[in-house]
């Protein structure tokens, strides 16, 4: 219950995914863990300026296009509920960052026809209210 107050704060993750490789095996770690992926920013909000990190305007664009958008208000899992359930299965120490999901929009729900791959070149913005706004050009390394 009181699992946000050992919060610090909030910041913006784009939470990259390598679908080629994630989709490999049954884990998903190998495709969201390559070099140079989760960059996070452009700032670390303070938890005390974050009055409720449960109801957030959030949005995601490529090359300005509207990618997903929604509210942290509509994700599976609230943060408290994910601090307290991760804290039950491994200690957390102050740096340790938590990437909470995304909201519905991502590739992989949309049918075969509309699935839109980034590719090379792309500019990926990630947007949460009070916490600025990220963005990255997609750099495909051989």
């Amino acid at each position: 219950e009181d699992a946000l107050s050992h919060v610090f704060g909030y910041c913006n993750v784009n939470d990259l995914s390598a679908r080629d490789l994630q989709l490999r095996t049954q884990q998903w770690l190998l495709g969201k863990s390559c070099d140079k992926f989760s960059p996070l920013g452009p700032y670390l909000v303070s938890a005390d300026e974050i009055r409720n990190p449960n109801d957030l305007d959030i949005k995601c664009t490529v090359n300005g296009e509207v990618r997903q958008h929604s509210n942290t208000s509509d994700m599976i899992f609230q943060c408290d509920e994910i601090v307290s359930y991760i804290s039950q299965h491994m200690t957390l120490v102050p740096g340790d960052i938590i990437l909470t999901g995304t909201p519905e929009g991502v590739v992989l729900g949309y049918p075969v026809d509309k699935q839109i791959y980034l590719k090379d070149g792309d500019i990926v913005t990630i947007e949460i209210e009070k916490l600025g706004k990220l963005t990255n050009r997609l750099v495909k390394e051989n």
